[in-house]
């Protein structure tokens, strides 16, 4: 409790001086908008000269419009970090993806017949989305992501060593069937392999070994900006932002997040839905 306590301090006495901030279930959330409050908390905190970032699981496409909603003259961070890429100049300042033969393996494992009709695979090949068809739930998360979502059938044509996905997700209404494939394929690639994680509870998601968001924040902080990660401030609401929140001298969770997240974040924001970052902005910045 003690530790708990001093650490809670430490954080209340850091000076922020770059807010990272994810975008599903942090900053947008059923509205797939960035309400006008959140926007203004935004707005105020780069009054203060305070650089403000967007580190997110979406593919940088999707990701771009919140990046201008915000304002910010920063790189943006998308597929959990897999590629960062600055708007200004379009130019790519990182970009892992994951490799051919591990992509091809995965697919396999997707395509196995007691999994191929509970899952959408979705590979993110130059920034585009690309599918063996288009299932219901791939519509929904086109429309929300607001892409265009491209039917190949074979996935295996679209995959050589020049175009490798930057990311791999599979999708299933069932949280169960997510759940188990995480647990399954966590046993059978290590770290060293590739980075699996969940965003929300319906997606499964691989990338590069080197990829997570506070690998990414990390980059963003000490190589372009100079700053260490007492000065940055992350806010995130699932198992994605965990390697964020921990990165950071204060890593704030939302309310709506699962309660494994919450349990790593010096502090707890209300809900994306109560536009829980204003909350965490001025507690800590304003």
């Amino acid at each position: 409790m003690n530790r708990e306590i001093n650490q809670r301090l430490t954080a209340e006495n850091t000076e922020i001086k770059l807010l990272v901030l994810d975008i599903d279930g942090t900053i947008a959330g059923e509205s797939n908008q960035i309400n006008q409050p959140v926007k203004q908390a935004i707005k105020a905190v780069q009054a203060k000269g305070v650089k403000v970032a967007i580190a997110t699981g979406r593919m940088y496409c999707s990701a771009l419009r919140f990046h201008q909603d915000i304002n910010s003259d920063l790189p943006l961070m998308a597929y959990q970090g897999a590629l960062i890429k600055d708007p200004a100049t379009d130019k790519v300042l990182r970009h892992w993806p994951v490799s051919k033969n591990l992509a091809l393996r995965l697919l396999d494992y997707f395509e196995q017949p007691e999994l191929r009709s509970l899952l959408s695979v979705h590979f993110y090949i130059n920034d585009q989305l690309y599918v063996r068809e288009i299932t219901p739930e791939t519509q929904i998360y086109a429309a929300r992501s607001n892409i265009k979502a491209i039917a190949v059938g074979d996935l295996r044509k679209v995959l050589d060593t020049e175009n490798e996905p930057t990311k791999i997700l599979a999708l299933s209404d069932d949280t169960d069937v997510i759940e188990r494939l995480l647990g399954t394929l966590r046993k059978q690639y290590t770290p060293a392999e590739l980075y699996l994680t969940t965003s929300v509870a319906t997606f499964f998601e691989a990338t590069n070994p080197w990829v997570n968001k506070g690998a990414a924040v990390r980059y963003l902080a000490e190589e372009i900006l100079g700053l260490p990660a007492s000065n940055v401030m992350t806010v995130g609401d699932n198992f994605n932002d965990v390697e964020m929140l921990e990165y950071a001298g204060i890593g704030v969770a939302m309310g709506n997040g699962p309660a494994e997240v919450q349990a790593i974040a010096h502090w707890v924001a209300p809900s994306v839905e109560e536009d829980g970052v204003v909350a965490a902005i001025e507690k800590f910045i304003l």
